[in-house]
Formats: structure tokens, sequence, C-alpha cells
């Protein structure tokens, strides 16, 4: 067996002891170096914390999206089913009185009747405007009456029946509106 009795280069020791010098000199302490890696931990935790919320808030705002998007769906197909329905209505009163006819206006009224029970059923209702004061947020003023029989401002003709979805306008209802007679707003002024 032998020793291996060769020694060192002077270079390699001196390399060694330079690198002793200088960890020695470095400023960086263990303990900086911790405190360097929990700054990095926190950051990317934040980081992470932030891309979290990020997917949540992305997540409900694509789920609002899709049940706006239903809604708008069926309420264009609500109103149609409401222009059919109002249809059916003013058939209803031009409909001839003949008795002949009896059992096929019979047979009309039960489908109108049965719609009108699903259209009630979802939560649609009819706006009362009949002799109401006018609100524009239900009532679409298509012209005025001169009524003396009437407040002014009150509803005297629906054309249109108006129709709510629980809280929510549809279609609002298409209205004439009364306004005083022109010889009682004259006679009120020569009076004051």
């Amino acid at each position: 067996m032998e020793h291996n009795t060769e020694k060192k280069p002077a270079q390699e020791i001196n390399n060694s002891d330079q690198q002793e010098i200088t960890d020695q000199d470095n400023p960086l302490t263990l303990e900086d170096e911790l405190q360097e890696a929990v700054r990095d931990r926190d950051q990317y935790q934040n980081s992470m914390q932030r891309a979290q919320a990020d997917l949540i808030n992305y997540r409900r705002r694509s789920e609002e999206e899709k049940s706006e998007a239903i809604k708008r769906a069926n309420t264009r197909l609500l109103n149609q089913l409401l222009t059919t329905l109002d249809e059916f209505t003013m058939a209803f009163d031009q409909a001839p009185t003949d008795a002949s006819q009896q059992a096929w206006l019979d047979g009309f009224r039960l489908i109108h009747r049965k719609l009108t029970t699903v259209t009630e059923s979802e939560g649609i209702t009819k706006i009362d405007a009949q002799d109401k004061p006018f609100h524009p947020a239900e009532h679409e003023a298509l012209g005025q009456v001169e009524s003396a029989d009437h407040d002014d401002g009150q509803v005297v003709h629906v054309i249109r029946p108006g129709y709510r979805l629980h809280d929510k306008i549809l279609r609002p209802a298409q209205v004439l509106v009364s306004v005083k007679p022109q010889a009682e707003i004259k006679e009120t002024q020569a009076e004051t």
C-alpha cells in the first residue's frame, strides 16, 4: 500500500484560504438569507392568493354573464309569447257570435286560458293600467285624450297590455292618457 504523500499545490491551499476569508467578509449571514427566503415566500404566497382571488372573481363573473344571457333569451321568448297571447285576446274581441262557431271559439279560449296559466305560473303578471295614474316606468303613452271625467294624467284606454316578470317590466302597457279639455283650461286661466 502506498500512501499518497503528494503535497497539495500552493495555489489550491491559497484558494481555500481566500474562500474562507471571502465567506467571512460576505455581509450576508444565514439570518439574512433566511429573511430573504421568507420575503420571497411571502411574495409568492401573495401572488398565489391574488391569482386564486382572480380565478374566483372570473368564475363568479362568468356565472353572472351566463345567467344574464339566459334571462335575455327568456325575455325575448316571453315577449313573443305575450304578443301571441295579445293576438288571441284581440281575435276573441272580433270573434263571430254565430252559434255554429261556438265550439271552435271555446277550443281557442281553452288554449288562451292555458297560455295565461303558464305565464302566470312563471311569475308573469299583467300590469293593471286602466284608470290608474300614468307611470312612465309601467306605461308607454301613445296619445292624449281630452276628458272631463278623468283626472289629468290618468290612463283612459289600454291599447296593448303591459307585463311584469316578478318585479321587472317585460313590456310597458301602451296607453292613452287623459288631459283636461281646452275649454276647462281656459276657464281656469280666466279665473286667475
